[in-house]
Order: structure tokens, then C-alpha cells, then sequence
């Protein structure tokens, strides 16, 4: 009877995230819709303005009208800032409460008018953010009372929402699984499947078949061309760590215009202008110019150039706390960074330059894994993003390379990093709450309660140890069952303090942070 009420129960949350999966679809697409036509528009106008002024004084007082709409937008609701994916995060980690229909339409709104006109801004971060709350939407409106079935929910409508932004269902699945939610338990993945798979079912009905990036390449990296991939490596992890240096500045450098906070963001949409008119086509996130660089035929410093104004302009269109996400700036970032390096390479007579494009996709890959720390979800969106399975094995390489090299600089995950910034409620994190609430943490390989008996395990007295999963198998603990490495932990404790618990727990089970 409790095998069939456990069954009956992960399809309930599978049919939910179907549901959810499809929402965060319609929501999605027509966020992502309206950024790319709105882009379309302005790149035209920012030509007209090259010889026409009053279409130049036009567009400026837009641009001025639109920060300080979102201005406001930001002071009411300032959870609606920067990509969405911390606040995400802090949400699954019982740090944050947010009201799901405040952020769905201010965020919704906020990202178009950011993004649309052209801001150095990516529209997945605020698509996860758009996914997560309507799956908390659904669990309030069907009145779920489990703490774990909503987030279960919020994790779900997140991986829908990147499936939807980029056409990649697994990426979408593996992003919540490896960079927010932290857990690999069935009942999350199954669930987050299912709704990054219906999302990105509507994505497709929508936008075609046709692969977001849909990057040509002539011939597969030979064998012996594989050391390339190391030293693009180890060059990708340096500029991913200098990537994660300047943006977590970068609040404090707006501080020192003392304007407030929520107004930030009227510094880039007015620089916004200037660059519009000089680099028409190389604005928002730079989907366009990925699959366009390796027919630009650009020399080695025009590419160089064309770096710095992606690096600086994302820097100061992100920094702002504009509504906008960096996962789009940054493979944008790496795929410049693997063009510099094919042409660079090429030009010394070591590299044919039929390769670059090979480059550009590995490179996407190896700058996403180092800056996001997500090496998994790096090889998988851009195999999914690219449609193609003949670059898995340079794609590990490239991104192990650089993985490693920002870990050796003690690079910490952007988006986690971006988290421990928010501003928490300190009242929140130390509540008592009415409801249980349920942990679950793997025992990694060299954790110090591996090979340990739970009656010799030092749990906080708020703790109640109520299951261990071996593989499959579900264990009921005692004071003699011995804990190996592999197994998950479940614990139940009271729901409102569980992120301090958590904490806790996770530095006594594996001796981290």
C-alpha cells in the first residue's frame, strides 16, 4: 500500500509538471517573441538615427521612459532584479519568500523593456525566474500543502522555463538539477523532465525546429589538434574568473554614482544609444552574432574589439540590476573568445582556419562550465543549442580544462556567488513554522560520516533521520545502520528553519559550506 501512495504520488507531481511545463511554454515564448521583434525594430531605428537627430532624441527619451518604468517596477518589487536565477536559488533553500504573481508580471514586463531595445542582456535567467513562478502559481492555486511538492514545483517550472528559452529540454533539466535545486532525488528530475520536455515542446511549435544556434562546421577537430583545446582551455578559465571578479564588483562601482538603487539602470539605456548607432547588430544577448561570427571573416583585433565592447557593455547593462540574465552574454563571450583564438592560431600557421567555427562551439561550452561552475549543463545546452552530438568529446575536454583552472583560482559559482549577495531577511531565516518540512543530502566519496553508524553521527536535536536511499532501496534507520558513501540522507525538520539546518547538516555530512 505506501509503494502504490509513493507511485500515486510521483505522478501527481509528474502530471504537475506537465501542466506547469506547458504554461511556463506560452509565458516563455511570448516573452522571448517579443524581445527578438522589439530588437528588430531598434536595431533599425538606431541606423535611422546615425542621420536623422530627432529620431536620436526620440529613441533617448524611450530609452529614459523605460528605466525609470522599470525603476519603479524594481522599487516595488526589487526581486525582479538581474537574471532571477539567485533569487531562484534562495527560494529552494527556504531563504526567500517571494509573492509568484508580483515577480511573474513585473518580470515579464521589466525583461522586455530591458532587453528589447538592445541592452547586453540574456532572456534566460528571467525565463527561469517567469518558469519558477508559475510553478509556484500552480502549487498555491491547487493548494499544496507539502513544503517539498512546492518546490518541487518552483524546480520545475525553471528547468521549463530554460527549455523554453533555448529549445533545450535536457539542459533545462540538468541546470535545476546541478546549479539550483542541488538534488538529484527521482521525484525532482522525473518532474523537472517532464516539464522542461512540455515547455520545450511549445517552444518548438512556435519558433521551428532549426537549432538556436545553428552553427555550420565543415569538418570534426582532428585527434591531433586536441591540444588546442587545452591551451583554449586554460585561456577561458582565466578570462571566466576575471568574468566572475568584475561583475560581483560591479554594484559597488554603481554605488559610487549615489543614484538609488532601483534608477541604476538609466546608465546603460543611455549609453545604450551611442553604441546602438555605432554597432547596430551586435546588441541584446548575441544570439545573431554567434551564428554569424565565423562569416564576419574579422581580423584578429576586430575581434578583439568586439570582445571588449560585449565584456564591458554586459558588464554595465548587468551591473545596473536591470531585469536580464548573463547566460546568453557569456556564451556569447566564449564563442569571441574561441574565434580570437582559431584566427590568432591560424595566422601563426599552427591552425587551418576551417576549424573555427569548431572553436567557437567548444569555447561557448568551456565559458559557460568554468564561470556557472556547471560543466554538465555547459556540454549539454550547447550540444542541444548546436543540434549536433559530434562534439561531445571536445566539449568535455575544453570544459574540464577550464573548470579546473577556475577552481584552482577558488572561483566560486557565478550564480551561487550572485546569491550570497541578496539582501535576506534575517526574521525569515529564523522562523518557526506550523509545517514539516524534509532535507535530503548525498554522502559524497571522503565524507567524515562515511562508514559511520547513525547513533555515532552528531545530528542537531531539530533533526529527525527518517529514510536513507541506497541506489533504489529505501532503508528505515536505526542506531546500527552504517552509512556509506553514495547514500541520501532524509531528514525531516521544521520548515522554517530549514536553510539554516541545511547548512548545518551539509558541513557535518560532507564537510562543506
Amino acid at each position: 500500500m505506501k509503494s502504490i501512495s509513493v507511485d500515486i504520488y510521483k505522478l501527481k507531481l509528474t502530471l504537475g509538471g506537465v501542466v506547469i511545463g506547458i504554461l511556463a511554454g506560452v509565458v516563455v515564448s511570448i516573452f522571448r517573441y517579443s524581445i527578438a521583434a522589439i530588437l528588430h525594430v531598434f536595431e533599425n531605428y538606431y541606423i535611422q538615427a546615425r542621420t536623422d537627430y530627432w529620431i536620436a532624441a526620440v529613441i533617448l527619451l524611450f530609452l529614459i521612459i523605460v528605466g525609470v518604468i522599470v525603476g519603479f517596477m524594481l522599487k516595488k518589487e526589487p526581486n525582479i532584479s538581474g537574471s532571477g536565477i539567485p533569487q531562484v536559488e534562495a527560494q529552494l533553500d527556504g531563504e526567500m519568500s517571494v509573492k509568484w504573481w508580483a515577480v511573474l508580471w513585473r518580470k515579464f514586463v521589466g525583461g522586455i523593456l530591458s532587453i528589447g531595445p538592445g541592452l547586453f542582456l540574456g532572456r534566460e535567467g528571467p525565463a527561469i525566474q517567469l518558469g519558477a513562478s508559475v510553478g509556484q502559481g500552480v502549487g498555491e492555486l491547487t493548494h499544496l500543502r507539502s513544503p517539498v511538492s512546492k518546490r518541487i514545483f518552483i524546480a520545475s517550472g525553471a528547468a521549463g522555463g530554460l527549455a523554453a528559452a533555448f529549445n533545450a529540454p535536457l539542459a533545462g533539466c540538468m541546470f535545476v538539477l546541478e546549479e539550483i535545486y542541488h538534488n538529484f532525488s527521482p521525484m525532482v528530475w522525473i518532474t523537472a523532465l517532464a516539464s522542461a520536455v512540455s515547455s520545450n515542446l511549445i517552444a518548438l511549435y512556435v519558433f521551428g525546429l532549426t537549432p538556436v544556434l545553428n552553427i555550420p562546421y565543415k569538418f570534426s577537430l582532428p585527434i591531433n589538434y586536441y591540444w588546442h583545446l587545452v591551451i583554449l582551455g586554460i585561456i577561458l578559465g582565466l578570462f571566466g574568473r576575471l568574468y566572475q571578479k568584475v561583475l560581483l564588483v560591479m554594484p559597488s562601482i554603481y554605488e559610487k554614482t549615489k543614484i538609488p538603487r532601483s534608477f541604476q539602470g538609466l546608465v546603460p539605456l543611455v549609453l545604450l544609444l551611442p553604441v546602438g548607432m555605432m554597432f547596430p547588430y551586435f546588441l541584446g544577448g548575441g544570439n545573431g552574432l554567434i551564428i554569424n561570427l565565423d562569416h564576419l571573416h574579422a581580423s584578429f583585433w576586430i575581434l578583439v574589439g568586439i570582445f571588449v565592447l560585449r565584456f564591458v557593455f554586459s558588464m554595465i547593462s548587468y551591473g545596473s540590476g536591470l531585469p536580464g540574465g548573463i547566460f546568453l552574454p557569456i556564451l556569447n563571450l566564449g564563442a569571441i573568445i574561441g574565434a580570437i583564438y582559431a584566427v590568432f592560431m591560424h595566422q601563426i600557421g599552427v591552425l587551418p582556419l576551417a576549424y573555427e567555427s569548431n572553436l567557437i562551439i567548444f569555447a561557448m561550452a568551456g565559458y559557460f562550465a568554468c564561470i556557472s561552475k556547471a560543466p554538465f549543463t555547459a556540454i549539454i545546452l550547447v550540444t542541444e543549442m548546436v543540434g549536433s552530438l559530434g562534439h561531445l568529446m571536445p566539449l568535455v575536454v575544453i570544459s574540464l580544462v577550464a573548470y579546473i583552472v577556475v577552481d584552482i583560482l577558488n572561483g566560486s559559482p557565478i550564480y551561487e556567488a550572485l546569491k550570497e549577495k541578496l539582501t535576506l531577511d534575517d526574521k525569515y531565516l529564523n522562523r518557526v513554522s506550523k509545517f514539516s518540512d524534509r532535507i535530503e543530502i548525498p554522502v559524497f566519496e571522503g565524507s567524515s560520516i562515511d562508514g559511520k553508524y547513525i547513533r555515532d553521527i552528531a545530528f542537531p536535536q531539530e533533526v529527525l533521520v527518517i529514510a536513507i536511499y541506497r541506489g533504489e532501496r529505501q532503508l528505515i534507520p536505526r542506531g546500527d545502520t552504517l552509512v556509506k558513501s553514495g547514500d541520501r540522507i532524509v531528514m525531516v525538520v521544521n520548515a522554517g528553519l530549514r536553510s539554516k539546518l541545511k547548512r548545518k547538516l551539509t558541513q557535518l555530512i560532507n564537510g562543506i559550506d
